[in-house]
């Protein structure tokens, strides 16, 4: 019987993250949980297809966006259970005990990881743990905890969408809270944009940017405010 768990993993200009992503995954394809990790490409001209190439994973072409390259790469995928995962983030390796735990527990469910921020700074665990109290009441985790959901439950809300930004809002709100559960195993994200753009200021602008959308406002306007 073929493993049960495809990868996708949408890409672009990745190759600083991607070895680090990659190699969480390693005990998934160990453990004959993992069949296949693809990598949905907007066009990288940096070393990501390399890196790829040496993992074992396989590249998919596709325009620019990181809704279309997530949704390019489920249709490709041929598991019957999908985990999209960010370049930049990686896994810690009790993951497959997590996932394989949920699949037989909750086989009709999505699941997400706990967030966690590769920093050391004062500020990292206090944004991760508000964080994951917003996904466990609303059921609205970031797109940096990873999301893992079977085939037919994706296929059932209309999967990823064609959108400049919330692409993961969207699904998680078609998902709704009641079929998603929070697994311990940590996804531990990369923290460059919050050590650029300062903790504070990165946490609210996400917070008001999401606030927005719920309220109305459209993924292209928000797009043209997160850039």
């Amino acid at each position: 019987m073929p493993a049960p768990l495809s990868v996708i993993i949408p890409t672009l200009n990745a190759a600083g993250d991607l070895p680090q992503c990659l190699a969480s995954l390693m005990p998934g394809v160990e453990a004959g949980l993992i069949r296949e990790v693809l990598l949905s490409d907007g066009g990288s001209s940096d070393a990501t297809a390399d890196i790829a190439d040496a993992a074992g994973a396989s590249i998919i072409q596709c325009e620019r966006g990181r809704g279309r390259q997530l949704a390019t790469g489920a249709k490709a995928a041929r598991g019957e259970w999908l985990l999209f995962l960010h370049a930049d983030t990686a896994l810690t390796r009790d993951w497959v005990e997590r996932v394989r735990d949920h699949m037989t527990n909750a086989p009709g469910k999505g699941a997400y990881f706990t967030l966690a921020f590769r920093s050391d700074h004062p500020m990292a665990k206090h944004v991760a743990s508000r964080a994951n109290l917003r996904a466990k009441l609303l059921g609205l985790p970031y797109g940096d905890q990873g999301l893992l959901v079977p085939r037919s439950l994706y296929e059932e809300t209309g999967g990823y969408k064609d959108m400049p930004l919330m692409e993961d809002v969207a699904l998680v709100r078609a998902i709704g809270k009641r079929r998603l559960s929070m697994l311990s195993a940590e996804a531990r994200t990369s923290a460059a944009k919050y050590e650029r753009d300062g903790w504070r200021k990165r946490s609210w602008k996400n917070v008001w940017l999401i606030t927005r959308y719920l309220l109305g406002a459209s993924p292209e306007k928000l797009a043209a405010a997160y850039r």
